[in-house]
C-alpha cells in the first residue's frame, strides 16, 4: 500500500511539473517583459551599473582624502658589538643589546591649491555623468528591443496572410479540379492554379523562416537562450495607426535637449574635464601640510629604569609644518595644463557632436514619420482597391467569365498589395515610436 501511495504521489508530481513546465514554456512575452529581462541580463548594461558603483567609491575616496591620516608603528631591534678598551688597545667580547620603539604619526594637507576640493567636485560630476551614460545605454537597448519585437509581429502577420492565401487557393484548386473533370476548363488552367498553390507554399515557408530568424534575433538581444517555444504577445496596434499632427523637428529638438541622457552626460563630461585644468594649475602653487607625531621606546643599554618607566620618560611629541614650493618640475605642470586644455576642447567638440547627432536623428525621425504615414495611406488605398478587384475577378472566375491566367494576375496584385500594406503598417508604427522616444514618451505598445 505504501509503495502504491508513493507511486501515485510521484506520478502526480511529475504530471504537475509537466503541466507547469508546459505553461512556463508557452508564456507570451510582452514588450515590457522583454525589456525588463534584457536590462537585467545585458552585459553592457550590467557593466554600466558597475561603473556607477566604481564612481561612487571614487567620490568616497576623494572626500576621505581631506581627512588627516594616522599611522602607528612598532619596532624591535637587536644589536651586537664589541667594546674597545683604549688602555689595553684590545676589543672585548661580543655583547648584545636590544631596543623597542613605538610611534604615532599624523599628517593633514592644509593647502594644495584646492586640488582635493576640486577632485571632490569632479568625482561628483563623474558619478552623475556615469548614471546618464547608463540611462542612455538603456534607452538604446529599449529601441533595439522595440524594433526586434515589431519584426516578429510583422513576420507573424506575414505568416498568417500566407496561410490564408494557401487556404483560399486550396479551395480554388478543388473547384478548378471539379471544372476540369467536367471539361469546363483546360488542363493548362488547372495547372496554373496548382502552380500558384505551390508558389504560395514557398512564400509561407520563407515567411516562417523569417519569423524564426526574428525570434532568434530578439532572444539573443535579450541574452535569452534560444527556445523553440518562445512566443510574444500580440497587442492591439489599431490605436497606433491613428493619424497625428506632424511634429516640427525644431520643437522636438528643443524639448529633447532638456531631458535626453546623452546630452546631460556630454555636458557633465565637459564640466569634469574643465576641472582637470584647475587640478593641473594647482601643481604650480605651494603646498602646506601639518604633521604631528608621538614616539617612545625602551633600550636594554639604559640601566636603572624598568620597561614601563623608560617608555613613560622617553615619550617624544612633535608637531610641524611643511611648505613645499615648486621651483622647477621639468615643465610637468605646464604640460599638464596644456593637455587639460586640449582635453577640454575635445570634450566641447564631443558635446557639440552629441547635440548635432540628436538634431539629425530627430530631423530624420520627423521625415520618416511623414514618409511612413503617406506610404501607409497609399498602401491601404491600394490594398482596398486590389481587394475589390479580386472579389470581382473571383466572381467572374467562378462563372467561367475569366481564365486562370487573368484571375491569378489579379490575385497576385492582391497578395503584393497586402504584403506592402503589412510592411508599411509596421514601418509607420515604428517611425511613430521613434519620434515618441525623442519626445520623452516611454517605449510601449
Amino acid at each position: 500500500m505504501k509503495t502504491k501511495r508513493l507511486t501515485s504521489t510521484l506520478t502526480g508530481l511529475m504530471l504537475f511539473s509537466f503541466v507547469f513546465g508546459a505553461q512556463a514554456q508557452t508564456k507570451s512575452w510582452t514588450l515590457k517583459d522583454c525589456i525588463d529581462y534584457a536590462l537585467s541580463k545585458n552585459i553592457s548594461i550590467r557593466k554600466s551599473y558597475l561603473s556607477t558603483q566604481a564612481n561612487e567609491l571614487s567620490l568616497d575616496q576623494s572626500k576621505a582624502n581631506i581627512l588627516p591620516s594616522l599611522t602607528g608603528s612598532a619596532g624591535k631591534n637587536f644589536n651586537w658589538s664589541k667594546s674597545y678598551d683604549s688602555e689595553t688597545g684590545r676589543y672585548g667580547t661580543l655583547d648584545g643589546s636590544n631596543n623597542t620603539s613605538y610611534g604615532l604619526n599624523s599628517n593633514v594637507t592644509l593647502f594644495n591649491g584646492f586640488k582635493m576640493k576640486t577632485a571632490i567636485e569632479q568625482a561628483k560630476l563623474n558619478l552623475e555623468s556615469g548614471k546618464y551614460y547608463s540611462e542612455a545605454a538603456k534607452e538604446s537597448m529599449e529601441l533595439n528591443l522595440l524594433n526586434a519585437y515589431l519584426q516578429i509581429l510583422y513576420a507573424q502577420e506575414s505568416v498568417n496572410n500566407a496561410q490564408e492565401q494557401i487556404k483560399s487557393t486550396t479551395e480554388q484548386l478543388a473547384f478548378a479540379e471539379e471544372r476540369l473533370n467536367v471539361g469546363v476548363i483546360s488542363n493548362a488552367d488547372y495547372l496554373q492554379i496548382r502552380s500558384e498553390l505551390a508558389s504560395e507554399k514557398l512564400t509561407l515557408a520563407n515567411a516562417k523562416s523569417a519569423l524564426s530568424i526574428a525570434k532568434v534575433d530578439l532572444m539573443q538581444l535579450m541574452e535569452l537562450p534560444v527556445d523553440d517555444q518562445f512566443e510574444i504577445a500580440s497587442p492591439d496596434l489599431t490605436h497606433l495607426l491613428e493619424l497625428k499632427e506632424q511634429a516640427k523637428a525644431e520643437d522636438v529638438y528643443e524639448q529633447a535637449l532638456g531631458f535626453k541622457p546623452e546630452i546631460k552626460q556630454a555636458a557633465l563630461a565637459l564640466e569634469s574635464v574643465k576641472l582637470d585644468e584647475k587640478i593641473a594649475r594647482a601643481g604650480l602653487l605651494p603646498q602646506l601640510a601639518l604633521n604631528a607625531g608621538l614616539s617612545t621606546g625602551w633600550s636594554s643599554q639604559i640601566n636603572g629604569f624598568n620597561y614601563s618607566e623608560q617608555l613613560k620618560n622617553a615619550v617624544t611629541p612633535s608637531v610641524g609644518l611643511t611648505l613645499s614650493v615648486p621651483i622647477f618640475q621639468n615643465k610637468q605642470a605646464q604640460i599638464n595644463i596644456k593637455q587639460a586644455k586640449i582635453a577640454t576642447s575635445d570634450a566641447e567638440l564631443d558635446e557639440i557632436n552629441t547635440k548635432n547627432e540628436l538634431r539629425k536623428n530627430i530631423e530624420q525621425a520627423c521625415v520618416d514619420v511623414e514618409t511612413a504615414e503617406s506610404q501607409y495611406q497609399a498602401s491601404l488605398e491600394l490594398y482596398e482597391s486590389a481587394k475589390e478587384s479580386y472579389q470581382v475577378a473571383a466572381e467572374k472566375y467562378e462563372l467561367g467569365l475569366l481564365n486562370s491566367v487573368d484571375f491569378l494576375s489579379v490575385k497576385t496584385d492582391l497578395i503584393t498589395s497586402e504584403s506592402s500594406l503589412v510592411q508599411s503598417k509596421y514601418n509607420f508604427i515604428f517611425s511613430n515610436k521613434i519620434l515618441d522616444f525623442y519626445k520623452g514618451i516611454s517605449i510601449s505598445l
